[in-house]
């Protein structure tokens, strides 16, 4: 019998439901779902949690195959909280070319200001340049966020992530700044690449 059946079984023999599972173990609702349904396993420590509340041993719980699964199952997820987290936080860097002095000012005057702060850009254009700033350190700021939560929000605070940081840089490269262009294009390509080595 796989694990899944077994939890499923010893919670029915106390006659309890997911929630109250759930909420005996600290866990999500979702989780214990997950768990019976067999499209995933629980941590180490939750399973020390299961084997404490239920009164059995770990062997009785969890097959050798089925430890090695849910060490896999736990590595993929810290691999994508790690991940989130990384790239929520590249996100959050472009706010620094709002606030940090490191555009030129055009040829007549040789001090450096911030994207805000430009002379020669028309009021509306550092507005688009704010919103897309802003849009992407909010997205980053959800995506730390999510790197603990479940799969799906993780996965669409990353996609929202990368397609915001894509707009960025389309927006700069048209109105001709290119560092902030290059800026944001190498933080793309950064968490592009980390995304693609956290599948592996």
């Amino acid at each position: 019998m796989e694990f899944s059946e077994k939890l499923k079984e010893l919670r029915k023999a106390r006659s309890l439901t997911q929630e109250q599972l759930a909420e005996a173990l600290y866990v999500s609702r979702t989780a214990v779902s997950k768990w019976e349904s067999g499209r995933g396993y629980p941590s180490i420590d939750s399973l020390r949690e299961i084997s404490r509340f239920f009164s059995v041993t770990i062997d009785e719980l969890i097959s050798p195959d089925e430890v090695v699964a849910a060490a896999e199952d736990e590595k993929r997820s810290f691999v994508r909280g790690y991940a989130s987290l990384v790239c929520g936080a590249m996100d959050v860097l472009p706010a620094l070319l709002l606030f940090v002095p490191v555009f030129g000012n055009g040829p007549d005057d040789p001090a450096a200001v911030s994207l805000l702060a430009l002379a020669g850009t028309r009021p509306w254009v550092r507005a688009v340049f704010a919103a897309c700033i802003g849009a992407t350190v909010l997205c980053g700021l959800c995506e730390v966020a999510a790197s603990r939560a479940d799969v799906r929000w993780w996965k669409l605070a990353l996609l929202a992530g990368m397609a915001l940081s894509a707009i960025s840089v389309a927006v700069f490269i048209l109105a001709r700044q290119p560092y902030a262009g290059i800026t944001c294009f190498a933080l793309l390509a950064t968490k592009a690449l980390l995304l693609w080595r956290s599948d592996r």
